[in-house]
């Protein structure tokens, strides 16, 4: 079994060790990583490939990087289990209503994220470090309704079309970024994501190719940056601006979002600040 440098791994956390596993100890280990580690699509618009294998993610976050479900909560699981805590990991899919109303449908339908489920103290908790600005503590596996900061989270028991048990979770609308998402309660390992990823990493239709994103949750909203676009929400009122500057927008990656790009060089940056703007300026178009 592979090893994580957990002392690197919490100090990028900004966190002590915490001890022996507490509920207290998993809340603020959670609430440090969607502070400090940012969810993005930056490095498919950088041209890295990677892998969800957890090790490997972590080992990219204790250097300074990032990514999304797949490489956040692999890593956090892996950090988790290595501090002592009993973690499991399982398949999920994050789904956005279309205009007509259409529901999550079944989870054979492209599962697209990796969720997990912790206990801690004898009970269980489902954890996600990967799901862009939704969780920024974890929710108590039983259901219902929870608030933290200005989002209210519902959690339900569901069972899918091909009679398998799960969850589902509902994002708060205000958000709007994504609707819910929908986990088996079958327990995954790693190759049930090796596919998806590496999809959801190169092909064109992908969102991730499509849009660059980076989301950082805190306890009292959320900071966004698509392209060009920085916004600051607290759930009733939201502050844009539109970056056009180059220094500007690296700075707003470290500053806002903890992001410095180790190891990516001048010209790196350069290729990169050329085609984010040149998919703003096009996005731009389309809007007026």
């Amino acid at each position: 079994m592979a090893n994580i440098d957990v002392q690197g791994y919490l100090r990028r956390l900004g966190t002590e060790h915490p001890g022996k596993p507490t509920i207290e100890g998993l809340f603020a280990l959670h609430r440090a990583h969607v502070e400090r580690v940012a969810y993005t699509s930056l490095q498919v618009h950088l041209g890295q490939r990677t892998t969800p294998d957890p090790y490997d993610s972590a080992a990219r976050i204790v250097a300074g990087e990032s990514g999304y479900c797949y490489h956040l909560n692999g890593a956090f699981g892996a950090l988790l289990e290595t501090l002592g805590y009993d973690v499991t990991t399982h398949r999920g899919r994050v789904w956005r209503a279309a205009p007509e109303g259409s529901g999550p449908g079944s989870i054979s339908d492209e599962p697209n994220h990796l969720v997990l489920l912790v206990e801690a103290e004898n009970t269980l908790y489902y954890c996600d470090a990967g799901l862009g600005d939704a969780l920024h503590e974890p929710l108590l596996c039983v259901p219902g309704e929870t608030t933290q900061g200005p989002y209210t989270y519902q959690l339900e028991r569901t069972r899918f079309e091909n009679g398998a048990s799960g969850w589902s979770f509902t994002h708060d609308p205000k958000a709007n970024s994504f609707t819910g998402m929908v986990f088996e309660e079958r327990i995954a390992s790693l190759p049930d994501f090796v596919a998806r990823h590496e999809w959801m990493e190169t092909n064109p239709e992908s969102a991730f190719v499509k849009n660059l994103d980076v989301y950082r949750r805190d306890a009292t909203g959320v900071d966004h940056l698509r392209g060009c676009v920085l916004t600051r929400s607290d759930g009733t009122s939201a502050s844009t601006r539109e970056i056009t500057d180059s220094e500007e927008w690296f700075d707003a990656l470290a500053d806002v979002f903890g992001l410095r790009l180790p190891g990516v060089g001048d010209v790196a940056q350069e290729r990169l600040w050329k085609r984010v703007w040149e998919h703003h300026v096009a996005w731009a178009a389309q809007q007026g």
